[in-house]
């Protein structure tokens, strides 16, 4: 499969070649011969005319943009302009306006090709949907598997091959896990440096916006084509001239290892083992906060109750319409406590500065682990609620302690498990530390190689 990178792909638009026409066309077949159901919602028509419109800009010698002529894909939780909002459940939610990032990319030359499912308000790891359809995560050829959630479509959009950046939330680790679900890139920025404006909430605490790629390349491009708006012009980019020579990378003793699968926690040590080749130096570490972190997500006092306390004020009569998977993990929010919800907000910080001290003091540049501790599981497999609490804590186990922290984390391809899907590498990084992180995870990626040398094509991509 010949992949262009995002640079390539606009430097043509943007020199008049009428590029964005023919990556319309090409998206367009791409989704047309898929049997993935990555998107709610994708239109032919608006498809080609916004890239006629992007080349038409190009042609009178103007600049569409960086990403000009790029296909994105945007999760159905974030209102785009043309199409309706779900988030999804079973009825549309009323209209919104789009947001910080949606906006940023319009104007940067982009070509939305449609909306992805989504879990029901992005309340869940697993990528189920009951209400609007699961994408197939195309690594198992015979059975249907998780294509990891909430941002579920998105990972699948891109080996379809119908987007180049796939749009998605990330509260516990909504980005990374589809990212390593699939076999594809995806990065948590540090929570706020993105506005989440136009976007349907889940926690406000912990929600990030954010993208999935098929390379850190391009996800480094794309980033640095959008931001600012906060913190960069005080944050060094980063440099690749030395390569990993010299990172310091902490490996943490921790469940997010001890809890992983043995051929998984076996394929991205075998990651590791590589860079510390290339130069990089590997320390074992205690990090005792990344356990306590998750302890706390998952005692439900941040998330739970800002999710309902958002549908009781803004959607109440969707309230009822959830479906029993979404509904039953909600039922006890109403019972959180104000003066809990606010210790716990406390905790997170005091975690967090606990945790950033540890990186300085010992000198750790980041922190690796494996992103998903499970492979994603048949959905043959989810049909009791329980079997599905169970996969659910599991594919958010490894991700959203750096929510709980507040730390700017990655997921890039570390290889094959043992069943044959794919294994992701988290590297987490310190809080406003993104552009340095995206340097440190090119970097990487230049020594493990990207998705296709690294894990070749998915037996279900569309020829």
């Amino acid at each position: 499969m010949n992949r262009p990178s995002l640079q390539e792909i606009a430097a043509q638009v943007r020199r008049g070649e009428g590029r964005a026409r023919r990556e319309a066309e090409a998206a367009i077949r791409r989704q047309a011969a898929s049997d993935l159901d990555a998107y709610v919602a994708f239109d032919p028509a608006a498809i080609r005319e916004r890239a006629a419109t992007v080349d038409q800009v190009a042609s009178r010698g103007e600049d569409p943009g960086p990403l000009a002529g790029v296909m994105v894909s945007v999760k159905d939780l974030y209102a785009l302009d043309g199409y309706p909002l779900s988030a999804g459940t079973k009825r549309p939610l009323p209209a919104w306006s789009e947001g910080f990032l949606v906006r940023s990319l319009r104007r940067r030359g982009a070509v939305f090709t449609g909306k992805t499912h989504t879990v029901e308000f992005a309340f869940g790891a697993v990528g189920l949907n009951p209400n609007t359809g699961t994408p197939v995560n195309p690594w198992d050829p015979d059975e249907h598997r998780a294509p990891g959630g909430s941002s579920a479509g998105a990972g699948v959009s891109l080996w379809e091959g119908s987007a180049r950046i796939a749009l998605g939330s990330d509260t516990g680790g909504s980005i990374r896990i589809p990212a390593s679900a699939t076999g594809v890139v995806g990065m948590r920025p540090t929570t706020g440096r993105w506005p989440t404006t136009g976007v349907v909430p889940l926690s406000t605490t912990l929600d990030t916006v954010g993208l999935l790629t098929h390379t850190v390349g391009d996800l480094r491009h794309a980033f640095l084509s959008l931001d600012p708006p906060a913190g960069s012009d005080r944050e060094p980019a980063g440099s690749l001239s030395e390569g990993v020579s010299g990172l310091r990378i902490g490996v943490p003793a921790s469940r997010l290892w001890t809890g992983a699968e043995p051929d998984i926690a076996a394929v991205v040590r075998g990651a590791l083992a590589e860079l510390e080749a290339a130069g990089a130096t590997l320390l074992d570490i205690d990090v005792p906060e990344l356990d306590e972190a998750g302890e706390r997500y998952f005692d439900g006092r941040i998330v739970q109750p800002e999710f309902l306390g958002f549908l009781e004020r803004e959607l109440p009569e969707w309230i009822p319409l959830l479906h029993s998977i979404i509904g039953k993990r909600l039922g006890a929010a109403g019972d959180v406590r104000a003066v809990d919800y606010l210790a716990a907000l406390d905790a997170r910080r005091h975690l967090s500065a606990r945790a950033h001290a540890r990186l300085i003091a010992e000198r750790v540049d980041l922190l690796a682990t494996p992103t998903l501790p499970i492979a994603p599981p048949p959905l043959a497999a989810l049909s009791r609620l329980g079997a599905y609490r169970d996969a659910n804590r599991l594919m958010l186990s490894g991700t959203c302690p750096a929510s709980m922290l507040d730390m700017c984390a990655i997921s890039l391809p570390a290889g094959l498990d043992g069943e044959g899907m794919p294994v992701g590498l988290q590297l987490m990084g310190p809080s406003g530390g993104d552009l340095r992180l995206l340097a440190q995870a090119a970097a990487a990626e230049a020594v493990l190689g990207t998705n296709l040398t690294r894990l070749g094509t998915p037996p279900r991509v569309p020829s």
